[in-house]
């Protein structure tokens, strides 16, 4: 009786036996808040990858924060929408920095303040505005000043964003979800903005939940999660999760060609 309980196999998470469908490929790409340029490496990392690995139906998937904090969020917002066009097969998932950027943009003046806050004037100044204009507006000329400043194609592009994204056994979100509500009945709210309530559960989600939000060394792996958020704005390190079938692997902009 005892060696049978000691040989007895852990319950399998729900990680190590989690798959997508037969004959796709997909590439989930962490939080880029503004780095164009590391964005545009792992483009090309994600495209030459996909290559070797042969032909199949491939996707790519952002989950969310585009903007704010890193030099160039305009220029992210362009490249995103070039690879729609070009690739058809992305996807993008409404982040929290999306959020606020789409009602600042609206000229809303508690909602710029608050963009300011948290990397907006980054975002701000990756548009057609010079740094003596941007600091010689108060915070009423400034919320007056942005519907005329974002372009309507960067505003449609986003308000098109997504929040939340199922395939096979992972659901990818932006920040998380909420414990014991279904995935149907997720609000935006949590899958923008949760944290320590998603974090600190241990127990197994519907899905493996793929989020970014929270930033981290490295890629986080637990039983029912997989975190890729690793700071790119300030770590130079941008990161891609890849999956077909039941493997995984990872891209990011520290690791050599």
């Amino acid at each position: 009786m005892l060696k049978r309980l000691f040989n007895k196999k852990a319950p399998a998470r729900p990680l190590d036996t989690a798959i997508v469908p037969e004959g796709r490929r997909i590439y989930a790409i962490g939080d880029i808040h503004g780095r164009n340029d590391l964005l545009q490496q792992l483009i090309e990392k994600i495209i030459d990858d996909d290559f070797k690995r042969g032909e199949i139906v491939s996707e790519i998937i952002f989950l969310g924060d585009l903007v704010d904090r890193g030099p160039d969020s305009a220029g992210v917002i362009e490249t995103a929408m070039k690879l729609k066009r070009e690739l058809g097969n992305v996807r993008f998932l409404m982040g929290n920095h999306e959020e606020v950027y789409l009602k600042a943009a609206t000229g809303d003046e508690k909602a710029t303040r608050f963009f300011n806050r948290i990397g907006g004037k980054e975002t701000i100044l990756s548009y057609e505005i010079s740094m003596k204009e941007y600091m010689d507006l108060d915070s009423v000329g400034l919320a007056e000043r942005l519907p005329d400043l974002i372009p309507p194609h960067h505003i449609d592009f986003v308000k098109g964003f997504e929040d939340q994204i199922v395939i096979g056994d992972y659901a990818f979100v932006h920040a998380g979800i909420r414990h014991g509500v279904s995935l149907e009945e997720q609000k935006p709210k949590d899958l923008r903005w949760i944290r320590e309530e998603f974090l600190s559960i241990d127990d197994p989600f519907e899905k493996v939940i793929v989020y970014g939000h929270t930033i981290s060394d490295d890629v986080v792996e637990k039983g029912n999660r997989i975190g890729i958020d690793t700071g790119a704005y300030y770590t130079e390190k941008l990161t891609a999760l890849a999956l077909e079938g039941d493997q995984r692997w990872y891209l990011d902009t520290s690791l050599p060609d």
